[in-house]
């Protein structure tokens, strides 16, 4: 059964992500588009909570239900919310077309009701050699948010 999500990002940058799974177990990927940012890359993670009540700031840590370290998509030892970095062109706008095999739109690590947040700055991937760097990517500052619901 294909499971269906949307986000609606909201901040100074605005966007819609939508998130398909096509089986449980299988891969979420996600498409849409990023707007009005800065041109180049800019960290995007799907963070713990869906809660806005202090705007972007009360989505709490990184989506992390297996206790790693931040990384890079592409890393076995990272967040499941760690999903590397978008990249606007000069227009300010950013294509996203991201595949995760950690992230599920169903079951107990389902994301659904959890938030996803792009940051001001390029996340380092947890290679960077700053004291956030294994925490959150030295991302900086959150710049647009949103609450993935389920859709049709």
């Amino acid at each position: 059964m294909v499971v269906l999500a949307v986000v609606v990002l909201v901040g100074a940058v605005t966007g819609t992500i939508h998130f398909e799974q096509q089986v449980p177990d299988g891969p979420v990927r996600m498409i849409g588009e990023v707007k009005g940012l800065t041109p180049g890359p800019h960290g995007l993670h799907v963070h713990e909570f869906g809660d806005t009540t202090n705007g972007c700031t009360s989505m709490g840590a990184h989506y992390n239900p297996f206790g790693k370290n931040h990384g890079g998509p592409a890393d076995s030892d990272r967040h499941a919310g760690d999903l590397g970095n978008i990249v606007a062109g000069p227009d300010g706008i950013a294509i996203v077309d991201i595949t995760s095999h950690l992230l599920s739109l169903s079951g107990p690590h389902s994301i659904i009701g959890r938030g996803l947040v792009v940051h001001a700055d390029e996340d380092d991937l947890g290679k960077g050699d700053n004291e956030f760097s294994l925490t959150t990517g030295n991302a900086g500052e959150r710049i647009a948010c949103g609450i993935i619901g389920i859709t049709k």
